[in-house]
């Protein structure tokens, strides 16, 4: 029997009554697939919904074979040592125990055919670039991105016949998302992943959308999915102007017979007046003209209705989302004032940091997975305290960072934010949620609820209409949670901040279009370097 994923007539909803899905059904088998959809749509749910972190209502999901689930945010306990994440744990005690000459048959039961898996462990730890980590490293010693690719070889080590990932080349550098790609690439089974990442989407069979609380299924990769929508909303576009275009006609013609019979009842009337025919005649011919009214009346309102359905369904298959609209505060910088200025720093990880920033200057923080990134924007926004050297920083600084734990999850977005800025009325303060998608309910729902997506945009929120409003933004991989249109809009609002800059990310792209001005690498040392391609 093959191996497959099968969601039917499937409901959840979250406590505060906000449905996610209702009556859902969905059967994924065998082969990779990407699935998207916009922030907020329920994409992360439906994936703990299937990995059993969540219970529906009602309805059943069905999963034939052994689950590998990776979660967008791991959470490893810091202690934890990297041969216990993998699960290797007892079988490395019981090999050491029986090199040791202890020949308990437990330890041989323990250890059954697994007597290279130290070998085929490294391999698989090269593989995703992490022959330097040791398997008796703790969690708390590996970076955000080192994680997640521990957290993949841990899937990868135990091959499950389904395996559902959730957003897994986030944090990773460039070369890690080579390397998730190549092995998504090289999967067998079914494969579900959660991605925006345009080029690991490249490596799926069939996309999936789910919108609306429905997955459509598309053949291809994303750009093979971009090309079928892009076909469908020409088509759409094309009937709505066609059932626009009928609505007018048929208002038109109401309106003329409407004047038509309106010209015959007057004269009607002209008629009874001057009493030209018998009383019974004109009565008869009274009534027949009043019925014949009225049955051309009810045609042409039924028209008219028909042509105002047309339209209702030709507007619902053009798609017109929402996106974000953020409005970044009035925050010029002029040019040569000191913004930040590193004086001899060296960094918890033994980094030395010699950096000056002036004017709104932006600089792109690039390097591989461990090198420091994220410790020098928690250093420069006091965070963290550097072994030593001095850190100047003159004027308001904000800081995004990479895991979004900035909110109170007890409380809601708007809570957050009004501590975040305490003289903002109540009506400035959703407003400015709702130019984040954030509206209603979902500006009232606890932080610790909402989705990936969501969560960024209320931090953001925070973050941008917090008092004093910064000069210097410090964001970490801010793209990291945020679907394809949101991610343009980003780019088009930092175009446009007049504050400086300092964007720690892995998309090129995103970075180009911000117009980054600098670009610092970090490595075994500091440096400056040439634009990435």
């Amino acid at each position: 029997m093959s191996s497959s994923i099968v969601c039917s007539d499937l409901s959840f909803a979250w406590p505060d009554g906000d449905v996610v899905f209702d009556r859902f059904s969905l059967a994924i088998g065998e082969g990779r697939t990407g699935l998207i959809g916009r922030n907020g749509s329920g994409k992360s749910t439906l994936l703990r919904l299937i990995a059993g972190e969540l219970r529906p209502a009602s309805g059943s999901i069905s999963v034939s074979g052994e689950l590998g689930y990776l979660p967008q945010n791991l959470a490893l306990a810091a202690e934890r040592r990297v041969d216990q994440v993998l699960g290797l744990a007892d079988v490395r005690a019981a090999l050491d125990a029986i090199e040791r000459g202890e020949a308990d048959e437990r330890h041989f039961a323990t250890v059954g055919e697994q007597w290279d898996v130290e070998e085929r462990t490294r391999a698989t730890l090269d593989q995703l670039g992490l022959a330097h980590v040791a398997l008796d490293a703790r969690a708390g010693e590996l970076s955000g991105g080192e994680l997640t690719l521990l957290g993949l070889a841990a899937q990868f080590l135990r091959q499950p016949d389904v395996l559902v990932l959730d957003e897994p080349t986030n944090n990773l550098d460039l070369r890690a998302r080579r390397l998730v790609g190549e092995a998504v690439r090289a999967w067998k089974g079914v494969l579900v992943l959660v991605s925006h990442d345009r080029e690991l989407l490249r490596h799926v069979d069939r996309i999936g959308e789910l919108r609306s609380g429905e997955v459509t299924f598309y053949g291809g990769d994303l750009e093979d999915y971009e090309a079928a929508v892009a076909v469908q909303q020409e088509a759409a576009a094309r009937m709505l102007r066609a059932a626009e275009s009928d609505l007018k006609r048929q208002k038109r013609e109401l309106v003329e017979a409407r004047t038509k019979l309106d010209r015959r009842a007057r004269y009607g009337r002209k008629q009874w007046e001057n009493k030209r025919e018998p009383k019974v005649r004109m009565r008869k011919r009274q009534e027949d003209a009043e019925i014949a009214a009225g049955k051309h009346r009810t045609l042409h309102l039924d028209k008219v209705a028909e042509a105002k359905d047309r339209v209702k369904e030709a507007e619902e298959a053009v798609r017109a989302d929402a996106e974000i609209r953020i409005d970044l505060p009035d925050t010029s910088v002029p040019s040569g004032k000191e913004v930040l200025t590193l004086s001899d720093v060296e960094l918890r990880n033994g980094l030395a940091v010699n950096l000056a920033l002036r004017g709104p200057e932006r600089i792109a923080l690039v390097g591989p997975n461990g090198s420091g990134k994220t410790t020098l924007l928690e250093t420069i926004a006091g965070a963290i305290e550097p072994r030593s050297g001095a850190v100047q920083v003159p004027v308001p600084v904000r800081w995004l960072p990479q895991r979004l734990d900035l909110l109170d999850d007890t409380v809601s977005a708007a809570q957050n934010m009004a501590r975040a800025a305490p003289s903002a009325s109540d009506n400035e303060i959703r407003a400015h949620l709702a130019r984040f998608l954030l509206r209603g309910s979902r500006a009232d729902q606890p932080a610790g609820s909402l989705s990936g997506g969501e969560r960024f945009r209320a931090t953001l929120a925070t973050l941008l209409l917090a008092e004093p409003a910064p000069q210097l933004l410090l964001l970490d991989e801010p793209t990291n949670n945020l679907d394809l249109a949101s991610v343009r809009q980003l780019s088009q609002a930092l175009k446009s901040y007049a504050g400086a800059l300092i964007v720690v990310s892995h998309d090129l792209p995103f970075l180009h279009t911000i117009g980054a001005t600098r670009w610092v690498r970090l490595g075994s040392a500091v440096e400056e370097v040439a634009v990435e391609a």
